[in-house]
């Protein structure tokens, strides 16, 4: 994961993110290698980028959605900001180990 911190938030803000889950995974997006960059700018404007496991995720609106709530109520953020990239393609080695080790691919 990328941060890049002007306003010294990306700790609350990833502790927002570790409480959202993919409904079909039962581990956080975090922990899934789902998010891949969070940056903070001065104006007070958070943007995540992240991605999904799949391009066809059933419940992707929802899973944005979720992320801009959670994010725009960190203390400091003006303006939440959330981008799905689908570059590089998610794969199960950038899960977490523990992520891996609770589903079994370890």
């Amino acid at each position: 994961m990328i941060i890049l911190d002007k306003l010294g938030i990306a700790d609350k803000i990833k502790s927002e993110l570790e409480t959202v889950f993919d409904p079909e995974i039962p581990v956080n997006i975090c922990e899934l290698g789902l998010v891949y960059e969070i940056i903070t700018k001065e104006d007070g404007t958070a943007k995540i980028v992240m991605t999904l496991t799949a391009p066809a995720c059933p419940v992707a609106g929802e899973l944005l959605d979720e992320v801009q709530r959670k994010v725009a109520k960190v203390e400091g953020v003006k303006n939440a900001l959330v981008e799905l990239t689908f570059e590089p393609k998610w794969d199960k080695s950038m899960m977490s180990e523990e992520a891996r080790l609770e589903l079994g691919f370890m």
